[in-house]
């Protein structure tokens, strides 16, 4: 059967800021407070999809959650009127407060984790909402994703949206930042690659020392057994924690890969020859062959790829058989990267082709394209069942520009999340919003 690989962006929302609220995750933590720019970080992202979208990539977006978590606020004893309640969260807990206006839904790649119906053992595609529990900020965001999902994926014919793993240690899930799928085409059966950084139940298993390891293999095995996933397609491979501890805080900072392509950097997996074995074995029941495309560490040391988000881009097959690598700016500033990928392009590579795009409002808080994006292969079948509202095309793109430029703040500083106007002018953006993505009821 065929498919087709859709990206769904997270449209960035209209309280976009910068708190810092991401231990582990370097870039976020270097910009704290800063102020940010909502209407600029909104456009950027639209200008993305569109341009992909032109070039005939599958687009398709994902809607901002809802600002500030009022429900998160008012479960640990703020009370009152709204107005009341945020001044109250700004006055006692200023962190608190700006974990109830995290930002951070914008990265989609961590909303779920997604089995296409080629893979998963009743023939549906499925989706389990990431529950986040590592970080306060996240960790209630798996309600809205999954509300979000089963909108637009709300066929059970085709579609099957699961709920969050339990909220415990043993069961981090940053969903789709840590999972792969390799095949050989999005219409045939593929490889299921999960990343983990460490295991519950295992105390003498490795572990990252000064960063959280976000992923356990334990929540990577439950989330293939909802999706009934086989098991002589499904790899479970140890992320290197030394580079947890230089800032790698998912998989898709260090490693992307694209159907049968795995772009990865020297020091990703805890065991390189080991993860490599299992996937080539793995893709060889599928009649596909790896091909691995390694950066060696005295190229592209690890501090630079962490600073250029070089494989935290987007790996998109093209119409010629080859693929383009959708990169931030700064792939260009840092000088290791640029000779790097200017060599990988001039090599006969399958990569031939980079897109670049200015994603500096993203990228000053810790994600980049690919986090921006979650991966979903459709069939023409279940494209068609599908929420159609979400779908980029040039029209959405200049009315979603049009309700940015109507809605969206140019400047937002850390001392305005205590400000009630501001919770007013998103919940009007998103009432605003939900018609026009035709999706009624989408916020409570």
């Amino acid at each position: 059967m065929s498919a087709r690989e859709f990206n769904f962006d997270g449209l960035v929302g209209p309280s976009h800021n910068y708190a810092g609220l991401s231990f582990g995750n370097v870039a976020s933590f270097n910009n704290v407070k800063s102020a940010s720019n909502p209407k600029l970080a909104a456009l950027q992202g639209l200008a993305k999809m569109r341009a992909l979208a032109a070039r005939g990539f599958g687009q398709a977006l994902l809607p901002p959650q809802d600002r500030p978590n009022f429900r998160l606020l008012r479960s640990i004893g703020f009370t009152g009127t709204d107005a009341e309640v945020l001044s109250k969260a700004a006055k006692e807990s200023p962190v608190i407060l700006a974990c109830a206006y995290s930002a951070s839904p914008m990265w989609t790649a961590n909303a779920a984790t997604v089995s296409p119906s080629a893979d998963s053992a009743d023939g549906r595609l499925h989706f389990t909402a990431a529950n986040l529990n590592n970080k306060l900020h996240r960790a209630f965001e798996h309600t809205q994703s999954a509300r979000a999902l089963r909108a637009i994926f709300k066929d059970e014919k085709h579609f099957a949206v699961h709920d969050a793993l339990p909220g415990t240690p043993a069961f981090g899930d940053e969903g789709a930042a840590n999972h792969t799928r390799l095949c050989k085409d999005h219409g045939s059966a593929g490889v299921e690659m999960f990343v983990y950084g460490r295991t519950e139940f295992d105390a003498s298993a490795s572990a990252p020392k000064k960063f959280p390891a976000r992923q356990t293999l334990e929540a990577s095995q439950a989330v293939a057994r909802l999706h009934g996933l086989s098991a002589e397609r499904t790899v479970y491979i140890q992320q290197n924690p030394d580079v947890i501890d230089q800032g790698v805080f998912h998989n898709d900072v260090i490693a992307v890969g694209n159907a049968n392509a795995l772009f990865y950097h020297e020091q990703a997996f805890a065991d390189e020859a080991g993860a490599l074995d299992q996937l080539r074995r793995a893709m060889a029941g599928v009649g596909a062959d790896l091909n691995a495309i390694r950066v060696d560490t005295a190229k592209v040391p690890v501090a630079d790829a962490v600073a250029s988000y070089l494989f935290n881009s987007q790996l998109l097959s093209k119409d010629n058989g080859k693929m383009a690598l959708v990169i931030p700016q700064e792939c260009q500033e840092v000088a290791s990267v640029a000779a790097y990928l200017e060599g990988l392009v001039a090599s006969g590579s399958a990569i031939d082709e980079l897109i670049h795009f200015d994603l500096r409002q993203s990228m000053r808080n810790g994600g980049g394209p690919a986090c921006l994006r979650l991966r979903v292969a459709l069939t023409d079948a279940e494209a068609a069942a599908m929420h159609q509202g979400v779908f980029m095309t040039e029209a959405l793109y200049h009315t979603l520009v049009a309700w940015v430029e109507k809605h969206y703040r140019d400047r937002l500083e850390p001392a305005d999340l205590a400000d009630p106007q501001l919770a007013i002018e998103v919940h009007n953006a998103l009432e605003e919003l939900s018609r026009i993505l035709g999706l009624p009821g989408l916020y409570d």
